[in-house]
């Protein structure tokens, strides 16, 4: 009898055991699909630019819906567009994780690396496209003209705030000394001109053309003779989406390329797609393309070299400390295998 008791007592202890492993092994499962959904769910993306000619792709994207029929089967419900007035607040943005991807400089952008952004670029959007416009009234021959007068552009870090600062020290200049330079968005810069505030502006279309139309200025230098076939705009994604949602960002990296075609060849409609999105007019943003020195572009590998050359010359400003390569700053691997 008491053999028979042993036998069912370890015959029961054997099942307890069996039982709790398996009771253990269904919870870790569970655990790590959990895990794996969490990790394959992103059902809103949110997406920053700005209201120039430069990142008119995501506009016309976003307005053409070509989001939501190209990303809702990979599960994405919304599409989410935040407008910034230059690239520093919108890297702070996706610094502090509010930002998927970002339609932004790429001078901000290497200022953000800098410091710590999770982030690479993708693709380009375009090159060159920014204007010094002089105020009516005053004449301009060459550089040192511009000695003792108020310039009105972006804050500093930025793509325009870089290049001008740059350009004036190869002119022989000081720019913080022979030059009054005024950190502002384009809607303040446009304004102060027009109203005499400032002596000169230097900023993205369209808005060099509002204030030529306005009979406030006239444009006396392109940003491509400052700094030949410079990148201005990227396209910018997080580290998180290029790690946990490849599918998405390769997605979106597409539609960045089909927008960049369509507006290529239809300036009309890609003008409209911008005022539906910036309340601009489209007959003045249509008048800035025609005078611009731009081009809309997406092959990253054409703006490697010029995007870290931003790295030298904001080092050589003092405005970072790191050193960055154009390995650091870009990753052209979705666009490779996407066009191979």
């Amino acid at each position: 009898m008491k053999n028979k008791w042993l036998i069912l007592s370890l015959f029961l202890i054997t099942g307890l055991v069996f039982l709790c492993g398996c009771t253990g092994t269904q919870e870790e499962s569970a655990t790590v699909v959990t895990q794996q959904a969490a990790v394959s769910e992103k059902s809103v993306l949110n997406v920053g630019y700005q209201p120039s000619t430069h990142q008119m792709a995501f506009m016309t994207a976003y307005s053409k819906d070509m989001y939501n029929e190209t990303l809702s089967p990979l599960g994405v419900k919304e599409v989410k567009a935040y407008s910034f007035p230059t690239g520093a607040p919108e890297m702070q943005a996706m610094l502090a994780g509010d930002l998927d991807f970002a339609y932004v400089g790429a001078a901000p952008f290497v200022t953000a690396a800098a410091t710590g952004l999770d982030a690479k670029i993708i693709a380009s959007a375009q090159t060159q496209g920014s204007s010094v416009v002089l105020k009516t009234g005053l004449e301009y021959s060459e550089p040192s003209d511009l000695k003792g007068l108020s310039i009105a552009t972006y804050p500093a870090g930025t793509i325009q705030d870089t290049i001008l600062r740059t350009w004036l020290r190869e002119q022989g200049m000081d720019p913080d000394k022979d030059v009054k330079i005024i950190a502002m968005g384009p809607g303040d810069a446009t304004t102060a001109i027009m109203a005499g505030k400032v002596d000169a502006v230097f900023l993205p279309g369209p808005s060099p053309t509002t204030i030529v139309e306005a009979g406030a200025g006239k444009v006396i230098i392109e940003s491509g003779e400052m700094s030949p076939n410079h990148v201005c705009c990227v396209l910018v994604a997080s580290g998180k989406m290029m790690r946990d949602h490849p599918d998405i960002v390769t997605e979106v990296l597409k539609i960045h390329e089909e927008a960049t075609e369509y507006n290529k060849q239809n300036w009309e409609k890609a003008a409209e797609y911008m005022e539906q999105m910036t309340a601009m007019d489209a007959a003045i943003v249509l008048k800035s393309l025609n005078v611009w020195d731009g081009e809309w572009v997406s092959d990253p590998h054409i703006i490697f070299d010029s995007v870290a050359s931003y790295a030298q010359d904001q080092a050589a400003l003092g405005y970072i400390s790191a050193q960055l390569t154009g390995d650091d700053l870009t990753d052209t691997g979705f666009w490779d295998k996407l066009n191979s």
